[in-house]
């Protein structure tokens, strides 16, 4: 079973731990940095360490410190939490699928997701409070999921092909009901509609980060929990009950994780695709596919990415931003197409 060699898997996450952990704070201090109000690295490092009563390394403007505290550091925050829900998803997915080529959007999660904040903001924008989207979104996504697992079970058994296929089906489906959404919205929820879709950090407040934590939190450490039975998932469902797993109860618990962090994540930035597709093979290539390393791993380079994305679309076209959503697709879509490649041949699953 993969997951009982735990010295090399060991190795290998301390490996990939030195590694992430200082890229992440080193992009994190970065995009602090850069924006209209420029700050020096160790001005970020001095403003962070003095809301924490340390002494600073540098001098700053108080004009600095507000910008930072107010504006760019939740939305960093935002990124590390939707980029790390998103990406240790389609890490469990495709673990849970044994297919390389799950990912929350593909499989109409994110749609589902989608369809359902779209609802709630033409019908029902505040009965929630705060709680609105990210419930809707939450809901939004395990229906999805659900419908997509029932088509999919044929004799008591998932068929991942034909999985595949209801979650290009469900998607399209979602996206004609987020359009009939639209449709009927005023121009105020035209507007908010048409940028959430497209995907954004811009609207990051505190508020929101505190809302986005917990439920990201329970995804992540969740998953990674599962991390073992996963690995004997990885040999087949019939291998994993000899082994003592509850094949069908972990399936339904990642499922409500998965549909839970994507669902968050969504509600908070709208539709960002190909970060659960792209990070897990990038880690898996690196380090192998043993996830008690890949889902901790995932969620490093996860939040890594997506904060250099953000930093990208907030800087490509100053003074105007371009959305997030636009810039992963533009680096997601050609992976994806070289995955695609990289399966021909190979027999069906």
């Amino acid at each position: 079973m993969p997951g009982f060699h735990a010295p090399a898997v060991w190795a290998r996450r301390t490996r990939g731990l030195l590694v992430l952990v200082p890229l992440l704070l080193g992009c994190v201090i970065v995009s602090l940095g850069v924006g209209a109000v420029a700050i020096s690295p160790a001005q970020v490092v001095s403003i962070l360490l003095e809301s924490l009563g340390l002494p600073r390394l540098a001098e700053f403007t108080p004009q600095q410190a507000a910008v930072l505290h107010a504006i760019r550091l939740p939305r960093v925050c935002m990124g590390v939490l939707v980029g790390a829900a998103l990406a240790v998803a389609g890490a469990a997915l495709q673990g849970l699928l044994r297919n390389p080529l799950a990912d929350p959007g593909l499989l109409g999660v994110s749609g589902g997701a989608t369809v359902a904040v779209a609802a709630v903001t033409v019908l029902a924008p505040h009965v929630l409070g705060l709680y609105t989207q990210p419930v809707a979104a939450f809901l939004g996504s395990l229906v999805a999921i659900l419908v997509i697992s029932s088509l999919a079970r044929e004799g008591g058994r998932t068929n991942v092909a034909m999985m595949l296929l209801c979650g290009v089906a469900i998607n399209a489906l979602c996206v004609s009901l987020t359009g009939l959404f639209t449709y009927f919205s005023t121009d105020d929820q035209l507007r908010v509609l048409a940028f959430w879709q497209l995907g954004s950090l811009s609207a990051a407040t505190w508020t929101s980060v505190s809302v986005l934590a917990p439920l990201v939190l329970v995804c992540v450490v969740g998953m990674t929990w599962l991390a073992n039975p996963l690995n004997a998932l990885l040999l087949g469902e019939a291998n994993a009950r000899h082994l003592g797993i509850p094949v069908e109860r972990l399936k339904w618990t990642l499922i409500a994780l998965v549909a839970l962090g994507v669902g968050a994540a969504v509600a908070m930035s709208g539709m960002i695709g190909f970060i659960g597709l792209m990070v897990p093979h990038l880690v898996r290539l690196a380090l192998g596919s043993n996830h008690r390393a890949l889902l901790p791993l995932s969620t490093l380079l996860g939040a890594t990415l997506l904060v250099l994305a953000d930093l990208l679309a907030r800087t490509v076209v100053v003074p105007s931003e371009l959305p997030i959503g636009i810039v992963t697709a533009l680096a997601g879509a050609p992976f994806f197409l070289a995955l695609l490649m990289r399966q021909r041949g190979r027999p069906a699953p």
